[in-house]
């Protein structure tokens, strides 16, 4: 069922969010695999869904999987865990559609900021969540997987909603 249509500027097509369901992981996973050097395996996938985080997937009007988010709320705070745009849909005003959707269901839950980390070498993400109003607040060192047997720590990021 869809939580809501709205057409894309970008896309000039109608665009629709839908709450996650399992049987939307392989292509989740699928994405996943495409645009991170590290991703999240399916496991960690169910494990959000049945802990009842908010995980939600936008589709395009033939049910093309876009992108997608996850996102725990912890007291009065919004933690997105993982966003995602298919690769062959950067820049093109899915990112910000996925963050948009993002503050409003904080926002529908009384949440007072949202926070994410994010790795400093994902340059084309910090611009993104900055242009939208993110701002750092710290580091966590040696937080990621990294090539080689290393770690790479992460920006933590804040936007008050």
């Amino acid at each position: 069922m869809s939580a809501s249509l709205q057409e894309s500027p970008a896309l000039r097509r109608p665009l629709a969010f839908a709450a996650m369901r399992v049987e939307d992981l392989d292509e989740v996973v699928a994405i996943e695999k495409s645009v991170y050097s590290h991703p999240w395996t399916h496991g960690n996938f169910v494990d959000s869904i049945q802990s009842g985080y908010q995980c939600w997937v936008l589709r395009d009007a033939d049910g093309v999987l876009l992108g997608y988010f996850f996102m725990m709320a912890a007291l009065d705070e919004a933690h997105l865990l993982n966003i995602s745009v298919h690769g062959d849909m950067h820049r093109r005003g899915i990112g910000k559609m996925l963050l948009d959707k993002v503050c409003i269901l904080a926002q529908q839950q009384q949440m007072q900021s949202v926070l994410l980390e994010v790795r400093p070498s994902n340059t084309r993400a910090i611009g993104i969540y900055q242009r939208y109003g993110f701002a750092e607040i710290g580091r966590r060192r040696d937080y990621y997987p990294a090539a080689d047997n290393q770690r790479e720590e992460a920006i933590v990021m804040r936007l008050f909603l």
